[in-house]
């Protein structure tokens, strides 16, 4: 029997438990939240999808090797999310996952460009987060209005640096 999980909380616990890294550590779930912070933040603004947001959130960097170079990593999410979906741990339609996969896939490199405004507030929400790691994120490689909003790069650069 397919057991779903509706709680995020408890994904979130289930993700810790095969991350192979520090869960504390600065691509862990402090930087999770803060990426779901700031992407649903500008999804209420952009009408992008909330539930692949949340997705994203926790399986981008979920499945790294390393904080340095690591550059399968967000397959390698994307692959466990793809598990998940299979296995009916997370439930999304499929055109859902598709966002959901090309986000993760592509968030390293993948531009300013990408197929949808969903797509698109997922990089912003994770390159928001980029003072945890001594970086400034520059609007120049932001997709989305709302994330070059001075008010939303401000409050997203206070909340990574802490």
């Amino acid at each position: 029997m397919k057991k779903n999980i509706v709680n995020y909380g408890a994904l979130v616990r289930l993700l810790i438990q095969r991350y192979p890294l520090n869960h504390r550590g600065i691509h862990g779930v402090p930087h999770w939240m803060r990426v779901r912070a700031n992407g649903l933040s500008m999804a209420e603004i952009n009408g992008a999808n909330s539930k692949v947001i949340e997705l994203f959130a926790v399986f981008h960097d979920s499945q790294r090797f390393n904080d340095a170079h690591d550059p399968e990593h967000g397959a390698r999410g994307a692959a466990l999310a793809f598990e998940f979906w299979q296995e009916g741990i997370i439930s999304l339609e499929k055109s859902e996952f598709a966002k959901l996969e090309e986000a993760c896939c592509d968030h390293t490199h993948g531009g300013t460009e990408p197929s949808s405004i969903t797509i698109a507030t997922c990089w912003d929400a994770d390159r928001l987060d980029l003072g945890r790691v001594g970086i400034i994120p520059n609007p120049r490689y932001l997709c989305t209005d709302e994330a070059c909003d001075y008010e939303m790069l401000d409050w997203a650069y206070n909340r990574s640096i802490r």
